[in-house]
């Protein structure tokens, strides 16, 4: 056996959610802060996330994550993340993943009953707290960058389903956040692969008709994900929904999704649906569910923002070594096949969640 280059990977999942780790084989990245290193991994070696996540090594349904050090003291590690059609500036099931990796192996020393941790993410510092036992991280709640809508009730036309009114938030990456009853979804696993077809027309058409620029960072990306919603729900004081958001190129996301549901509560406060302190559940389209609160209010630029933290949990469930024979006549993985959209007759790519 001979390999051209090899990366140590530990695999996880957070809510049914596939976040895999790389511990080692990148190297060195340049840049200055973990931003930069990003925007290098991006550039100059976009290799790196083919291989892991294209076919015949990997599979589009899933995130990795490449662990570097921080450049900012105050952080304990860096990471970066790594989606199939983009680089996030973060992500909240993969910071739990991330965190979990680092405690669980060994990488940063956990202290029980809790560990509180900071990691320098593309987005910037996020502030975590780890609840471990016996070597074991039962949760981990982080404090994500602030998140905000870019507009509430916009309308947008989509080809082939008419003016469809949604509201775009950010919370990590920028989501078109749809109520799923108005479309005639219940947001159940059978539903899954319509869901995907009809979030991917959706966000590809808001992307293209509404303007989100981040007031901080105008090379943070716009609008690429679709959240459908239930509605609220108030039980015993606390607020409960359901989610489903489609990631590109047009897969579920398994978990209930951690910036999704940044964005959701900064929707949520915009409308007076929620305050500072309460617990809101959110749920995924599997049952995972993810507990959040809005910690404080502040802005981003000229938006009214909400500092929202998100807790859940991840479980490792593997350890390998993914390498490259460089006679490997696919060193960049096999593109996805595409699927035929019926109603647009135009091909879109899209993975549905299957549930046996």
């Amino acid at each position: 056996m001979r390999f051209s280059k090899v990366f140590n990977v530990v695999g996880c999942h957070v809510g049914g959610e596939v976040c895999n780790v790389v511990v080692g084989g990148v190297g060195d990245v340049p840049g200055s802060t973990v931003f930069e290193k990003r925007l290098y991994l991006e550039r100059e070696r976009d290799d790196i996330r083919q291989l892991l996540l294209k076919e015949p090594r990997g599979s589009m349904i899933r995130s990795v994550n490449v662990v570097l050090p921080a450049t900012n003291p105050a952080a304990a590690m860096g990471y970066v993340i790594m989606e199939s059609e983009e680089y996030p500036a973060m992500s909240g099931g993969n910071t739990i993943a991330v965190a979990t990796v680092l405690l669980e192996t060994g990488m940063v020393p956990m202290q029980e009953p809790v560990t509180e941790l900071t990691l320098e993410s593309p987005a910037g510092l996020i502030r975590l707290r780890c609840e471990c036992r016996d070597g074991k991280v039962l949760s981990v709640r982080f404090t994500n960058q602030p998140a905000f809508v870019y507009q509430l009730d916009a309308r947008v036309e989509v080809p082939g389903l008419g003016t469809v009114t949604l509201d775009v938030a950010w919370g990590g990456m920028a989501y078109a956040i749809i109520d799923a009853g108005s479309l005639g979804f219940d947001l159940v696993p059978d539903e899954a692969r319509d869901l995907c077809l009809m979030g991917q027309r959706i966000k590809t058409a808001a992307a293209e008709q509404l303007v989100t620029v981040h007031p901080e960072n105008p090379e943070f990306a716009g609008i690429t994900n679709t959240e459908f919603t239930n509605p609220l729900e108030r039980q015993g004081g606390v607020i409960r929904s359901r989610n489903a958001v489609v990631v590109s190129p047009g897969r579920i996301d398994r978990c209930a999704c951690g910036t999704g549901t940044s964005a959701r509560l900064a929707v949520m406060h915009a409308r007076g649906l929620i305050v500072p302190g309460e617990k809101f559940v959110h749920e995924s389209l599997i049952g995972s569910r993810f507990e959040s609160t809005i910690e404080s209010l502040t802005a981003v630029g000229a938006y009214d923002a909400v500092v929202p933290s998100v807790a859940g949990q991840a479980w490792i469930t593997d350890m390998s070594q993914v390498g490259l024979d460089p006679t490997d006549p696919f060193p960049l993985g096999v593109r996805a096949f595409r699927q035929l959209d019926a109603k647009q007759r135009q091909p879109i790519k899209a993975i549905a969640l299957i549930i046996q």
